[in-house]
Order: structure tokens, then C-alpha cells, then sequence
């Protein structure tokens, strides 16, 4: 599943291009790595983003088990 998909229009050809956007895993990553290095946690880099990929991971899986409500 993807993120922030868009089109795109090109201001002189008015060529419309599409992107699909970006992996909505990657997207929950990145927001649960801004909470963690906002929080009051010491750790590694790695430690961060080996967190954010499971809590990425943990949403995604949430998703395929609760339907849209």
C-alpha cells in the first residue's frame, strides 16, 4: 500500500505524469522515528530505526486485521 500517491502536471508540455507515492510502511517508520527521537530515550541510531520499522510493522499488520471503520 502506498502513501501520498499524486499527480503531477508539467507547467509547459502539460505532460500529467502519476506517482504512486511512497511505501505507507516507510511512512509509519518515519513518523514513529520523529517520536522517538523526540522522546526523552538514549539509544543508537540503529536501535531507532530497527523501533520504528517494528511499530511500522505492528500498524500494517493492525490494518490487514481491522477493517476501516
Amino acid at each position: 500500500m502506498k502513501a501520498y500517491p499524486y499527480m503531477h502536471k508539467h507547467p509547459t508540455s502539460g505532460q500529467t505524469t502519476e506517482s504512486e507515492g511512497m511505501d505507507l510502511r516507510d511512512w509509519f517508520a518515519g513518523i514513529a522515528l520523529q517520536g522517538l527521537l523526540a522522546s526523552d530515550v538514549h539509544s543508537s541510531v540503529e536501535a531507532f530505526v530497527k523501533q520504528s520499522y517494528k511499530v511500522a510493522d505492528a500498524m500494517m499488520k493492525q490494518r490487514k486485521e481491522v477493517p476501516n471503520e
